[in-house]
């Protein structure tokens, strides 16, 4: 009796790490909620000179305090210029504030905090308390202290509130590196004969690169705040280039006047900060292979 041939099904593709960790972010509706309003912002900043109705710096003493109308949606400022177009390019400053500075605490932190954890001993130990005395001052206060001392600009703002956030990334850095260390591939990696630089490069390093992510996005949040604080104070963005932290400074005096002048660039702020904070909340679960 001839045997009857009984097809097997082909076994289900594994996914990558990389994929279940996509596919837990888009299970995730706060985080895609964040993704998209920092794609909607991005874009705004990319497209400023296309969008933007008015010249930000563009004046007109007949549109003094206009409020928000068919010509300008978002009303006028106290010289009369457009609101939206000042909201719109102010988008730029907090973004990159937000990125270049925490991208300065990166390639400050990260290495430092990789030498610390993995060399240990007297190095390890003056790493730390070096952290520890600058962790012991609010990062809001030691980034006012560093752009009042280096001048108000907004590269100046960027540059101190990146130095400002850099201990929180050696920190973690350290944190990681210490737990990742004792792991047996590590072990087994020096056991045959690899060399210090390549064990902390090629084994270390890529293992606690998720943490580091979720924090350099969370970060950018924290980092958008103090910009517009350092502007608001006249310690960043100098005018008339329009930022939101110095329309914020100016629109103080007309509250009860001209409402409109800080209600936006403080809802651009309010909104700008929540996306970052969803998609890093987000980035938290998905990059954690706990949870499902």
């Amino acid at each position: 009796m001839a045997a009857i041939a009984i097809p097997i099904p082909a076994a289900r593709a594994e996914l990558t790490p990389a994929q279940r960790a996509l596919r837990r972010l888009v299970r995730r509706r706060g985080a895609m909620v964040g993704l998209a309003l920092v794609v909607f912002f991005v874009a705004i900043a990319l497209l400023a000179p296309w969008i933007s109705p008015y010249d930000p710096l563009a004046t007109s003493w007949s549109a003094v305090r206009k409020a928000p109308s068919a010509a300008h949606w978002f009303g006028t400022d106290d010289i009369g210029r457009d609101v939206l177009s000042r909201v719109v390019w102010g988008a730029r400053a907090s973004l990159l504030a937000g990125l270049v500075s925490v991208g300065i605490s990166l390639c400050v932190g990260v290495p430092v905090g990789l030498a610390a954890g993995y060399v240990g001993g007297w190095t390890d130990m003056l790493i730390s308390r070096m952290t520890d005395a600058m962790l012991a001052c609010p990062f809001l206060i030691l980034a006012i202290a560093l752009a009042a001392f280096l001048g108000p600009s907004l590269t100046n703002a960027m540059i101190a509130i990146g130095i400002a956030a850099t201990p929180i990334f050696i920190r973690l850095t350290r944190g990681q590196v210490l737990a990742v260390k004792v792991e047996d591939y590590v072990e087994a990696a020096r056991a045959v004969g690899n060399s210090h630089l390549r064990i902390a490069l090629r084994h270390v390093l890529p293992n606690i690169v998720a943490p580091v992510i979720v924090q350099a996005t969370l970060a950018i949040a924290a980092a958008i705040i103090a910009e517009a604080s350092l502007s608001f104070l006249g310690l960043g963005q100098q005018p008339p280039a329009p930022s939101w932290g110095s329309m914020l400074n100016t629109a103080k005096n007309y509250v009860e006047n001209a409402p409109w002048m800080a209600v936006w660039p403080g809802l651009s702020i309010f909104l700008l900060v929540l996306s970052f904070n969803l998609l890093g909340d987000g980035l938290r679960d998905a990059l954690d292979p706990r949870h499902g």
